[in-house]
């Protein structure tokens, strides 16, 4: 297809994927000693780096000149029970000078702690509160980690994959002792049954022209 037959959307996805494409060439000659992979989908670049390097693979990412990415976006993680390194921390950043956003992701085994990029961005602080609190992974030298979203005295990591839908405990407030209270969940046992039966299978009734299959 020539550039006279192309749609102003397709030249934009064509120069945008280009763009992608140079960055992560650039970024894999510059850094070939933290990155171990990067992907472009869905006009998206993933880079896969070493988790003890992503500080200062962040800080690269924020001064070079070709990146720029001076925005850290979010950081937030994937849960894979049946890996050996079983999490990956996913770090989003935004360059407002090039116009580009990037996906970091680094493998972290369960036991292991994650360096904390604080010194890099600030913002962090309050996202490796939600990684810990969210998937139990520890972040090293981070100033003030402890929960952010659940109670205190919380049990378990809400979005690991092995954390119960019921969770351990509930709350309610108690009228008779002023103050909210934290019990064990109890659910009887025919809240546990789950019946996958598809609506229309083991009705015991006959449906309108049901009668007709029947008579031939």
């Amino acid at each position: 297809m020539s550039d006279a037959q192309m749609t102003d959307a397709q030249m934009s996805a064509a120069q945008k994927s280009e763009g992608l494409s140079d960055l992560a060439a650039h970024i894999a000659m510059k850094r070939a000693n933290d990155v171990v992979s990067s992907t472009i989908a869905f006009g998206e670049l993933t880079v896969e780096v070493s988790a003890n390097r992503i500080v200062d693979f962040a800080e690269f990412l924020r001064v070079d000149a070709a990146c720029r990415f001076s925005s850290l976006v979010d950081i937030t993680a994937i849960d894979y029970p049946t890996r050996e390194r079983r999490f990956d921390v996913v770090y989003h950043f935004l360059s407002m000078y090039q116009n580009h956003r990037i996906r970091v992701k680094i493998a972290v085994g369960e036991e292991d702690m994650v360096p904390s990029i604080i010194e890099v961005h600030p913002s962090a602080n309050w996202f490796e509160r939600e990684v810990f609190d969210m998937f139990g992974i520890l972040f090293s030298n981070h100033p003030d980690l402890r929960r952010i979203l659940t109670d205190y005295g919380f049990r378990g990591h809400p979005l690991r994959k092995d954390f119960p839908t019921t969770g351990y405990t509930e709350v309610r407030y108690d009228d008779a002792q002023k103050r909210v209270v934290y019990e064990p969940v109890k659910l009887v046992q025919e809240y546990r049954q789950f019946d996958f039966m598809s609506p229309w299978e083991g009705a015991q009734y006959v449906l309108p022209g049901d009668q007709k299959a029947g008579a031939k």
